[in-house]
């Protein structure tokens, strides 16, 4: 692919369409797009050059607010229809836009293989815990005994996690942020946009309709410091209003513990962003006796899968220049039939 240099004096309006932004007032998509406008005016990559490609719930709007190329496409396909976009073209950037009933309900079989083919793809996943378009059903990640329009009683299913999946599916680029923490979540945009390969972005996200304050308890301003902890790559897992407490492993679990009393920070495990099984580690921590992680669990780069075919094209086309039509047809097995 051709490299180029970023464009130097884009502002965040230019990459604001003249669409009227029909979020209900309050909700967090409206920083994470104030976030990525910014965002995308910092990296310098023309309008052009973008695409955004959605599929179907309050988070596919996206392709609407952005001065971009973009597709608003079908309920879970916009991984399919994406990875098709990024064979066509590899020189652009594309962004994925999903919701946590989109891309992991009908759409978790796209996501999967978008995941494990390493398609060089950016797919922020938002999750507010609930499928907010259509009034509020219970989602693939809602809570044992959430009260929805479908769970009357409470659902009675186990959720997903959606990092846990992607990790999964083979995900080389896995992270997390929150819509109300505009400046962490542009620093993960501009990680996963480095990234080549598949790059997954959890954002918590929150419905103010039908979910208001799922994640409060780890991000409402007065707990955050205490019920979240930021991952930084070589940096000990240290969190904390007064940066009192880190995890350390313990046989193979992390635990909690407070610094000082025979604890120093050497002690403390420090974040290494390739290692696949710290990151299972990470995402599986949950309040109130853990914090949330929040940032790069992981990045282990490979080589992606549209750089993959393209090379393979180039390679048979130059086969087919050194030895012609014939030899190509011969090479490999063949058979004489005698009649």
């Amino acid at each position: 692919m051709n490299e180029q240099a970023p464009i130097e004096g884009l502002k965040p309006k230019d990459f604001a369409s003249d669409q009227e932004v029909r979020w209900c007032p309050g909700c967090g998509d409206y920083a994470i797009l104030k976030a990525m406008q910014r965002t995308l005016a910092e990296l310098g990559r023309p309008t052009e050059k973008t695409v955004f490609v959605s599929g179907i719930g309050c988070a596919a709007r996206f392709p609407y607010y952005v001065s971009t190329y973009g597709f608003h496409t079908i309920h879970g396909r916009a991984p399919a229809i994406a990875t098709g976009v990024k064979l066509a073209n590899p020189d652009l950037d594309i962004w994925v836009i999903v919701g946590d009933g989109d891309g992991l309900s009908i759409g978790g079989n796209h996501m999967l293989h978008a995941l494990r083919r390493n398609v060089d793809l950016n797919i922020l996943l938002f999750n507010n815990e609930v499928y907010g378009l259509t009034k509020g059903q219970y989602s693939p990640t809602s809570p044992p005994g959430q009260i929805t329009p479908s769970s009357p009683f409470g659902s009675v299913e186990r959720p997903v996690s959606p990092c846990a999946f992607a990790l999964g599916a083979g995900a080389r680029f896995v992270a997390r942020s929150v819509d109300t923490q505009m400046q962490h979540l542009a620093e993960m945009f501009k990680r996963a946009h480095a990234h080549r390969g598949a790059s997954f972005l959890e954002i918590y996200q929150n419905c103010i309709v039908y979910n208001d304050k799922v994640f409060a308890s780890f991000t409402d301003k007065e707990v955050a410091a205490e019920r979240q902890i930021r991952v930084e790559h070589g940096k000990p897992l240290i969190f904390g209003k007064d940066g009192s407490k880190g995890l350390r492993l313990k046989r193979l679990e992390l635990e909690v513990v407070t610094l000082g009393a025979g604890v120093g920070v050497d002690d403390i495990l420090c974040h290494d962003e390739t290692d696949r099984t710290l990151a299972n580690l990470l995402v599986s921590l949950e309040p109130p006796d853990f914090p949330v992680a929040m940032g790069v669990l992981y990045c282990d780069p490979a080589p992606s899968f549209e750089a993959s075919v393209h090379a393979q094209i180039a390679a048979q086309r130059e086969k087919l220049r050194s030895g012609g039509l014939n030899a190509l047809l011969r090479e490999g097995y063949t058979w004489t039939i005698n009649g």
